[in-house]
């Protein structure tokens, strides 16, 4: 995908799997979370992962390819999850 992406490219794959390509993890968009930013160049987003616990996605650069849908290159980050049941990871947008 060559153009700018934005928030609203993520939101039809919210709740869908995103699979890490050539890999074996895989990926649920749980929500995108917008942010208002005064006077820059573009909207700030990020968008939240759900995974499976204790099997952590390293951090990086990856290609997700969603479920019946586009693809796209992302640098995914694992984030701290208080709950034992899942890992919460995190793309930035800013």
């Amino acid at each position: 995908m060559s153009e700018q992406l934005t928030a609203q490219h993520f939101l039809p794959h919210v709740n869908k799997i995103f699979r890490v390509r050539d890999g074996r993890h895989a990926l649920t968009l749980s929500r995108v979370e917008t942010m208002r930013a005064g006077g820059g160049p573009r909207e700030q987003f990020n968008l939240i992962f759900t995974g499976p616990p204790r099997d952590v996605l390293a951090e990086g650069l990856y290609t997700l390819d969603v479920d019946d849908g586009p693809h796209f290159e992302l640098y995914v980050i694992p984030v701290h999850t208080p709950t034992l049941d899942r890992q919460d990871y995190q793309a930035a947008f800013n």
